[in-house]
């Protein structure tokens, strides 16, 4: 089969590989039917992480069971299903705790494991999935092609966008700021609509962004960064908001999620901190709780689904470009150069 395999800096091959077989009584094999190329996939394509060695790549996918092992209940071969990005086995104390992400079992896929062995990633025409009774979500019936986009958007960045959200203390009349207009901050926006805000400001110089962040429901847009940048939103805000979502990961984004924060207020972070000195004392001086961290899909993903199928939710509109699985590595690259704000890939 083919699938997208990681070979180090600026270097994404679509390779001929083995197709996944079922190892373990709880796994279950994944016809994938789309696949998304995330923004830490572009770490590896940065030198920000580095590799061990190749790896098939990819976290977020939907597809179509192909075939259970013994101990799988509750799904069958022929169910249309939603993955998140982690394994979770449901049983243990975090995830009882709705902390799926950090289930004492969980796997990332497309990523090295503690004692060094791979979990295949998604980016590829079949997957294998263990735990997959508590890790994938069956959708009640087979969707039409016109819902993959949103569907596939659940699997990570419409989740990590609701995380966010909720971190942040979002709800009914709120005024939120959003720094960061990638995926990510787009679901944010949607994510913050959903919860109630009233107004939603979001930090923005691309203009093409700048248009989906209004569709998904922002009210302003701030190009400026930095003091006047902050500037800016204080004057929108009186004083600033008092919800911030910082959706990025560079310590550039940190200092303005802070600067646009008001006394009091709340920072919600998801964006992967790469290489990031946390500025405690501007938080102290300033009163501000930071909260945020990696998303619980598998805990959200029922009630975002719900949503999606409902038709009160679209975040699959922050797919702007789709190719042909063969064609990932121009996805990558283009969205690297920030020429298209995220990948679907078709296998």
């Amino acid at each position: 089969m083919r699938a997208v395999v990681l070979h180090g800096v600026g270097d994404v091959r679509v390779e001929d590989v083995p197709e996944p077989r079922i190892e373990e009584p709880a796994d279950a094999l994944v016809r994938v039917v789309a696949a998304g190329v995330c923004g830490s996939d572009l770490s590896v394509l940065r030198g920000l992480s580095p590799l061990p060695r190749p790896i098939r790549s990819g976290h977020e996918f939907i597809g179509i069971v192909e075939e259970v092992g013994s101990a799988v209940r509750g799904l069958r071969p022929g169910q249309f299903v939603l993955a998140p990005f982690s394994t979770a086995d449901g049983t243990c104390r975090h995830c009882r705790r709705g902390v799926s992400m950090c289930c004492e079992s969980a796997r990332l896929f497309g990523e090295f494991g503690p004692d060094g062995s791979a979990l295949d990633g998604g980016q590829a025409e079949f997957v294998r999935v263990p735990l997959a009774a508590t890790t994938l979500l069956a959708a009640p019936d087979r969707p039409p092609a016109e819902l993959l986009p949103a569907l596939l958007a659940l699997t990570d960045v419409m989740s990590t966008g609701h995380e966010a959200a909720l971190h942040a203390g979002v709800g009914l009349g709120d005024a939120v700021v959003v720094v960061g207009d990638g995926a990510v901050g787009q679901c944010a926006i949607a994510a913050s609509r959903r919860l109630g805000a009233e107004r939603i400001v979001v930090m923005s110089r691309h203009p093409e962004r700048q248009r989906l962040a209004r569709s998904h429901g922002a009210t302003d847009v701030v190009e400026s960064r930095g003091e006047r940048g902050a500037a800016e939103v204080a004057d929108l805000l009186d004083g600033g908001s008092g919800h911030v979502i910082e959706a990025v990961g560079s310590l550039e984004s940190i200092r303005q999620a802070i600067g646009c924060t008001r006394p009091g207020g709340r920072i919600g972070y998801v964006g992967l901190p790469w290489n990031v000195e946390l500025p405690l004392f501007e938080l102290f001086e300033r009163n501000i709780a930071l909260s945020g961290g990696g998303a619980n899909v598998r805990t959200v993903l029922p009630e975002l689904l719900d949503d999606v199928l409902d038709g009160k939710l679209d975040p699959g509109r922050v797919f702007d470009a789709s190719y042909p699985l063969d064609d990932a590595a121009a996805a990558f690259h283009d969205m690297n150069a920030r020429r298209r704000t995220k990948a679907l890939l078709r296998p």
